[in-house]
């Protein structure tokens, strides 16, 4: 399996690219890829590049030789509302949601999440999480990458996905109906999972409103950040491509 790079740079036939530092470093120091040694790249809006790389002094550059449109993805689009983690669960949520095939992430402050962001802070944990996930797609060779959009508060977030159309699913510890026991969705899905100690009444009620169907994954409880991947790879055994 060739090695994959992202690059936003614009990518076509011919072209020669100068390598990002850190794809740069990855392939020279890491990988010990020399000249004439063929990658991958991809820009993360569909599709990906096959070149060969040329060493010129200090800079790694990739001569762009052919296109290839398979995006790998899934056939269901799901949206992952996930309540904010604490420390750095987040990260590895977001590296395994990319790799089982979500579609967008949106990170969802609830009256439990135990951090919070704002400000120029927030700005910069959601580009660290936009940078885990181009990471996660460079492995599982997603060309698409998947959004990670700004940190929204849980009424804000209820108000806008009860204007769309998508299937509205909450995991609920002790729901009625199982994840396994649902018809295969005739549209998007958005999933919304709480924090640490889950939701509150309220919040709870508040996703009613919004046309949010409880759902279980079985009899046993799991941590926030175990409940979206395992729910993810279920929906993709049930109604995806595993």
């Amino acid at each position: 399996m060739l090695p994959r790079f992202f690059c936003s740079a614009t990518l076509a036939p011919g072209a020669n690219i100068a390598l990002p530092p850190d794809a740069a470093h990855h392939a020279a120091k890491v990988l010990r890829l020399g000249e004439g040694d063929r990658i991958i790249l991809f820009d993360g809006r569909g599709g990906e590049w096959t070149g060969r790389l040329r060493h010129a002094g200090k800079t790694v550059n990739a001569a762009i030789e052919s296109f290839n449109a398979d995006d790998r993805q899934p056939p269901v689009s799901i949206t992952l509302a996930q309540g904010l983690p604490a420390a750095d669960k987040m990260d590895w949520i977001v590296q395994k949601a990319v790799e089982l095939g979500v579609t967008r992430i949106v990170p969802v402050a609830c009256r439990r999440s135990v951090i919070r962001l704002s400000g120029e802070r927030m700005e910069r944990r959601v580009a660290h999480w936009q940078a885990v996930a181009i990471a996660a797609c460079e492995q599982c060779r997603r060309n698409l990458v998947p959004e990670i959009t700004p940190l929204i508060e849980l009424p804000q977030f209820l108000g806008a996905a009860a204007a769309d159309d998508n299937t509205r699913l909450i995991l609920a510890p002790g729901a009625e109906t199982r994840l396994a026991g649902l018809p295969k969705p005739a549209s998007a899905i958005t999933l919304l999972i709480g924090p640490e100690g889950g939701f509150e009444d309220s919040e709870l009620a508040a996703a009613a409103s919004a046309a949010f169907h409880p759902v279980s994954l079985g009899p046993r409880v799991l941590r926030t950040e175990t409940a979206g991947p395992a729910a993810l790879a279920a929906m993709m055994a049930l109604w995806g491509d595993f």
